[in-house]
């Protein structure tokens, strides 16, 4: 029954692809401490951008050009280029089982990797721009509109 209902929710989504290139930034608190004391350095509110801060780093995702902005005040941050981001457009409740399993799988099983983000009520991918149409062709059999 669950995976009828995940496979009914694909079949209602639409995969939007955001026009922008991301970039995973992992900063040292260090270094998170002194963007936070400039103002300059804060991403506009034009791109989507997440921060998460866990016990081990802060994490950005950043457009270029947001990333470009910061990146002489980051010079020892890890970072990995060249993502675009896939939202699935539907609202998802908390008692929903299964959708990012299974976009996962649909997408492991075409070899294709991705970092998984979630907003409050929506979905995300981060897939590498060189993966990123055969990402579409095969969510496309799966999804309303990708």
């Amino acid at each position: 029954m669950n995976e009828k209902k995940t496979r009914e929710l694909l079949r209602e989504t639409r995969v939007e692809v955001a026009p922008e290139t991301f970039t995973l930034v992992s900063v040292r608190h260090e270094d998170w401490l002194k963007l936070l004391e400039n103002p300059e350095l804060s991403p506009r509110m034009t791109a989507p951008f997440m921060i998460f801060k866990d016990k081990f780093e802060t994490t950005l995702l950043l457009d270029d050009v947001d990333f470009e902005k910061i990146r002489y005040a980051v010079l020892n941050a890890k970072t990995e280029s060249n993502f675009r981001l896939l939202t699935f457009d539907i609202e998802l409740d908390f008692n929903v089982v299964g959708f990012l399993a299974e976009v996962s799988r649909i997408l492991a099983e075409a070899e294709i990797p991705i970092v998984a983000l979630s907003a409050f009520s929506r979905d995300h991918l981060l897939i590498k721009q060189m993966d990123l149409a055969k990402a579409l062709k095969v969510l496309g059999e799966y999804v309303a509109d990708a």
